[in-house]
């Protein structure tokens, strides 16, 4: 039997409690996820992320008090190190943007398999993006505007960063990799987001992959049958 100080400890916040009894029913059945929270609205959520060292919240996107993008942006600036998968019904583009921008790791639909979503939440825990298969391809379109065509060239070692970003890779990680410092990664992506008019790791790589710049990696659409 696994250890549950092994396991992935996740936050499921819905304002559903049936839906929230289905979800923490087939993630915990993975054997590798324990759900140790759920929060019925965003301010209990950012309440029981406080109280417990969770490594994934799961979140809705409308819930009372606080939605689930604004949850998403308190996590960003208060435990920046914890994975965020949307778990939603919406599958508006300007809500995926809007999530995506805001620091989620992943946007998945519920309509997907239990098998896609376990997957999405560990890939997300494992610091990778994930997002619907269909909506990704949306959001590249969408973000292939003629507004962000004429954006500045990227160094070469801009370009080192990103391709590694894209590939899921800690800032530490690529620090490793590329033999520089996590102080000159950050400072990289810095000049990358802001060349790329992007908020957030995942739109700066789906920006470039609009643009052409790079091939878009497995790593930012979820599975398809």
């Amino acid at each position: 039997m696994e250890d549950e100080a092994d396991k992935i400890r996740v936050l499921l916040a819905d304002d559903h409690a049936v839906v929230r009894a289905g979800i923490r029913q087939f993630l915990e059945m993975a054997g590798d996820i324990i759900v140790e929270a759920e929060a019925g609205d965003g301010e209990e959520a950012t309440l029981l992320i406080g109280q417990n060292p969770l490594d994934v919240a799961v979140l809705d996107i409308q819930m009372p008090k606080m939605t689930g993008i604004e949850v998403t942006r308190w996590i960003r600036a208060h435990h920046s190190s914890m994975g965020v998968l949307i778990l939603t019904a919406y599958d508006d583009e300007p809500y995926a943007m809007r999530a995506l921008q805001a620091g989620a790791n992943g946007y998945v639909l519920k309509t997907a398999a239990p098998e896609e979503i376990i997957q999405a939440v560990r890939d997300v825990y494992a610091g990778k993006t994930v997002v619907d298969a269909v909506l990704a391809q949306k959001l590249v379109s969408h973000i292939a505007s003629p507004a962000t065509t004429a954006v500045e060239a990227l160094s070469e070692r801009e370009m080192e960063v990103l391709v590694l970003t894209a590939k899921g890779l800690t800032n530490k990680l690529i620090a490793n990799q590329l033999n520089i410092s996590d102080r000159t990664v950050q400072g990289h992506l810095a000049h990358i987001f802001n060349k790329l008019q992007a908020a957030s790791r995942t739109e700066a790589v789906m920006r470039a992959v609009a643009l052409g710049w790079i091939t878009p990696a497995q790593d930012i659409y979820a599975k398809e049958d």
